[in-house]
């Protein structure tokens, strides 16, 4: 979908199509949706807060200028209602210690993911997502699965874009020790069996 495509849309919605913005909705509740999942770990949480972005982004269209792609704007307008959502929920997710975390870990987990189906591999990368904190989860999701580049995930979050890099880089961390608890029992089935 063009930016061009978008901006059609969006002249004909501010002219009360509501057509288009039956097409603008179905081009990208997918994505926000997925966000939302992400960030909230809940289905209807999330779906509350895909329609609440919708009303937004509807509401506010007239103030969209242009100068970032549509997505970006959109996936701005989820982030966002998603942090509202957490803050007014005054929702805690655990957070996993990187202490005993080494650079070695991350090249092991790479390799024994590897050995996966690729399939089973982005389930398993899925699950242990779904564990991280929500502002990891979303920075791993917008850039892996959704392959934004930085400057636009800086837009979207609001900061510059070396802090999304150091934020990406801690995200991964911990996402590291989590798949490294997932695959410990397969890599160590076999140890104690020497005599």
């Amino acid at each position: 979908m063009t930016t061009n495509d978008d901006q059609k849309l969006i002249e004909a919605i501010s002219q009360g199509d509501t057509k288009a913005y039956a097409q603008l909705v179905n081009r990208y509740k997918d994505l926000v949706f997925t966000l939302a999942l992400r960030m909230l770990k809940h289905r209807e949480e999330a779906e509350e807060v895909a329609q609440d972005t919708f009303v937004k982004v509807f509401r506010s269209l007239n103030r969209f200028k242009g100068d970032s792609k549509f997505s970006t704007w959109i996936y701005k307008v989820t982030y966002n209602t998603c942090l509202d959502r957490i803050k007014k929920n005054k929702k805690h997710y655990n957070d996993v210690a990187i202490d005993t975390f080494t650079l070695n870990k991350l090249v092991t987990i790479d390799n024994a993911l590897d050995n996966l189906i690729k399939e089973e591999k982005s389930v398993v990368i899925k699950q242990c997502i779904n564990k991280l904190p929500e502002d990891s989860s979303a920075l791993l999701t917008l850039f892996y699965f959704e392959e934004l580049t930085l400057e636009e995930i800086a837009k979207i979050i609001n900061i510059e874009t070396n802090t999304v890099k150091v934020k990406l880089f801690r995200a991964r961390k911990k996402l590291a020790v989590i798949l490294e608890q997932y695959l410990e029992p397969k890599n160590n089935w076999n140890y104690g069996k020497g005599k």
